[in-house]
């Protein structure tokens, strides 16, 4: 299929409605390295469709959306943890006094070669203060390169 033909009217909606079916079903995994459930909330499906508030273009949610049943392999078999960050953020408005409210924020990374592609890619969940520990992004683990596609229509159906 060539590029054009990805955007084609109706092919961006018809993979998102079908990866929000898949996303809503699956609703939490659990993760032998985390030893807990996974949780796939309303948080992970908007961050997949948008970054800092903007919304990411069509081509970036294509390929992510493409990603997600291969993120959920990783999730399922991760044993070993690739990458981990800890740090404060801003949530939501300004309070009266000017200042932003913070949380802390825990994201974990697994990374794994998976699907009959063998694609690289990494998985990152996130827990917010004391909450649950979420679905929050799946994205190819290597740098795109000018020119690189790295999205191919079809490669939900290669796992």
């Amino acid at each position: 299929m060539k590029r054009k033909a990805i955007m084609k009217k109706g092919y961006f909606s018809y993979q998102k409605e079908k990866t929000k079916a898949l996303y809503d079903k699956i609703n939490q995994i659990y993760n032998p390295y985390l030893q807990n459930q996974i949780i796939f909330n309303s948080n992970g499906f908007h961050h997949l469709r948008f970054s800092a508030r903007k919304e990411r273009n069509k081509k970036e949610q294509l390929l992510k959306f493409s990603l997600l049943p291969l993120a959920i392999i990783v999730i399922k078999n991760s044993g070993t943890l690739q990458e981990y960050r800890k740090g404060f953020l801003s949530m939501g408005d300004k309070a009266r006094d000017g200042f932003w409210k913070t949380k802390l924020v825990e994201y974990w990374g697994f990374v794994a070669i998976v699907g009959k592609s063998k694609i690289k890619i990494r998985v990152v969940l996130r827990k917010v203060g004391d909450g649950i520990i979420t679905f929050w992004s799946v994205m190819p683990y290597s740098k795109i390169k000018f020119g690189q596609r790295l999205y191919t229509p079809g490669i939900d159906d290669e796992n």
